[in-house]
């Protein structure tokens, strides 16, 4: 989906710069001192940010840190987050290739990745987010008692990560083939997603603890 340039765009990253990390290796190691909280939440493929600042809204001492690589959809999700406060999130705009960079091992406690791209071509499969590449690096930087959720609505890409999750030293604790037939009020459901539930299409999910 092509996103036009808009004036705003221009000047958001400013007009947003209290939940902006520019620099995210100068957090590493912190984030949990920084954003005061106990439980810390990363978001890859943050999009338009809905999930993001629902979530922090729902758990509002717990810290969220979202990532969204591609910049004028960022700008999206920082201009809906300026009508909220947001204490203990922060939004980052880099490519999640360098996670290791701006987290410690361990540092993370909750990892989120919905609706990922599926790369749907079996020659993009690399590109995908559940890789043994990156799942390895999942597994470094959650906390010994932390979790991977991941929701989709690619089958595909669904089975992809499963298989490639069990071979990899995670163990799937929940999984769910239509995981909105049920009321999950602990799960905030985003604009995305709510299109695919009208639509009567199942939401794939499952979540990872480390071996």
């Amino acid at each position: 989906m092509r996103i036009r340039n808009k004036e705003w765009h221009k000047t958001i990253f400013d007009d947003a710069k209290d939940k902006l990390v520019v620099d995210p290796k100068e957090y590493k190691g912190r984030w949990h001192s920084i954003l005061k909280c106990d439980t810390l939440h990363v978001e890859i493929g943050a999009g338009k940010g809905d999930y993001w600042i629902k979530m922090s809204q729902l758990y509002p001492k717990q810290g969220f840190v979202a990532i969204e690589k591609e910049k004028k959809v960022a700008a999206i999700a920082l201009k809906k987050s300026l009508e909220f406060d947001l204490p203990h999130s922060k939004f980052v705009t880099e490519d999640a290739v360098n996670l290791d960079e701006w987290f410690e091992n361990g540092e993370i406690d909750i990892l989120h990745l919905n609706f990922s791209d599926p790369w749907p071509k079996k020659s993009h499969n690399k590109r995908r987010l559940t890789t043994r590449e990156f799942i390895n690096t999942y597994y470094r930087l959650l906390s010994d008692t932390g979790e991977l959720q991941i929701k989709s609505d690619n089958r595909d890409f669904f089975e992809f990560s499963v298989v490639h999750l069990s071979q990899n030293g995670f163990n799937c604790h929940e999984i769910s083939l239509d995981y909105r037939s049920i009321d999950h009020d602990e799960d905030v459901i985003t604009e995305y997603e709510q299109r695919f539930i009208e639509l009567n299409q199942p939401i794939f999910r499952s979540c990872w603890k480390k071996r």
